[in-house]
């Protein structure tokens, strides 16, 4: 399908022994040509589970979801013979459908897209997956992006996929909670062409770190919006 274009996917992980493994199962093995695990200094069998399923495991000890993305993104550019054509970014969680890959892919692949978000609040979502912070976060976040950076999104989902050179001119530098509205605002900055595809969402497997708790709510809507402003 994608035969021509080198497609990574890189997968933060901080302790998901019990999804992380399902997720790479399910990850169509016919399109993609690496899968690289960051395990985010987990203190469970996160790793093993991964590399039972073939992955490349890389490890992580500062804590952060940027700081995992931003170690995928390192071994990407300096370990790789060439680079890949397109990168996937998803949770370890299984609350995604890894199978769905290809329905990102495609406008990147065609041209219509650099960057390619799988939207969660267009597509088909089980009762309970996301949390009612959750979704006032998505609605205020991507409406102030909307007013402050003239471009429609629907929701800053983890499930995305982009051109390697559009992220490169990124420079992504975000180490915490802000990576996934960071790629947006900048993406939006640098006038990159962005699509939304619906997709599905289930209960994750196991218990959040972030919005499970009223601390971690309030650190990731804290960082979110003052990331939106940041880039102004």
């Amino acid at each position: 399908m994608f035969k021509d274009k080198k497609i990574v996917v890189i997968i933060p992980a901080f302790n998901e022994e019990n999804a992380v493994g399902k997720v790479i199962q399910d990850i169509p093995t016919d399109i993609v040509d690496e899968v690289i695990v960051v395990n985010n200094n987990s203190t469970d069998r996160t790793s093993e589970s991964a590399l039972k399923e073939g992955a490349t495991v890389l490890f992580e000890e500062r804590k952060g979801y940027g700081n995992a993305c931003l170690k995928g993104m390192e071994y990407v550019e300096n370990e790789m013979e060439t680079p890949p054509d397109i990168l996937i970014f998803i949770d370890a969680d299984y609350s995604d459908y890894p199978e769905q890959m290809p329905e990102l892919i495609q406008p990147i692949a065609s041209g219509e897209a650099q960057l390619v978000i799988g939207s969660r609040a267009i597509g088909k979502r089980d009762a309970g997956s996301m949390t009612v912070p959750q979704l006032f976060g998505n609605w205020l976040a991507t409406r102030l992006i909307r007013l402050l950076y003239g471009i429609h999104f629907t929701d800053l989902g983890p499930f995305r996929a982009i051109d390697y050179p559009a992220i490169k001119t990124l420079d992504m530098q975000d180490k915490t909670y802000g990576w996934t509205v960071e790629m947006q605002v900048k993406a939006a900055k640098y006038e990159l062409k962005c699509k939304e595809v619906p997709v599905n969402y289930r209960q994750r497997i196991g218990f959040s770190k972030i919005s499970g708790t009223v601390k971690g709510t309030l650190m990731a809507g804290y960082k979110i919006i003052t990331t939106i402003f940041k880039y102004l």
